[in-house]
């Protein structure tokens, strides 16, 4: 049972799937910061100082200064500033994830594509036309 686990976890698709999570969690704080040190204040110049992280309703009785005092306060809050940037977020990794698998597909496409720069070796006749031609030639002497 050891063994079989051993196979398993050395088959190349399990260590891809490692990588790739790996990579994926690194990369997703990257997208964060972006979205929020970057994004988010070019949006709020555009939309009057509008900053979508602070942006939500409170959802019970009382007042608060943010999203994180509410919660602390224990208020249910709807917190669309977040969905927002949540959403964006999703459309940045979508769009990262979506050219990578296209530069990868169009690398595969070029390592199958067969060399053209290889010549044409130009081949004999077959061993059935060399026959037909010999069967033909007793034919004409013997006929």
């Amino acid at each position: 049972m050891i063994n079989e686990f051993k196979d398993f976890i050395a088959k190349g698709n399990v260590m891809d799937m490692a990588v790739g999570i790996i990579i994926g969690a690194a990369f997703t704080a990257i997208v964060t910061s972006l979205v929020g040190d970057l994004i988010n204040p070019i949006i709020a110049l555009f939309t009057g100082g509008i900053d979508f992280s602070g942006w939500f309703y409170v959802l019970g009785d009382g007042e608060f200064a943010s999203v994180e005092a509410a919660t602390e306060a224990g208020v249910a809050v709807f917190a669309i500033g977040k969905f927002i940037m949540a959403v964006i977020n999703f459309l940045i990794v979508a769009f990262v994830v979506f050219m990578l698998v296209k530069m990868v597909n169009r690398v595969k496409a070029a390592a199958e594509k067969p060399d053209d720069a290889a010549p044409e070796v130009e081949t004999g006749p077959s061993e059935l036309d060399v026959l037909l031609e010999i069967r033909d030639q007793l034919a004409r002497q013997n006929g």
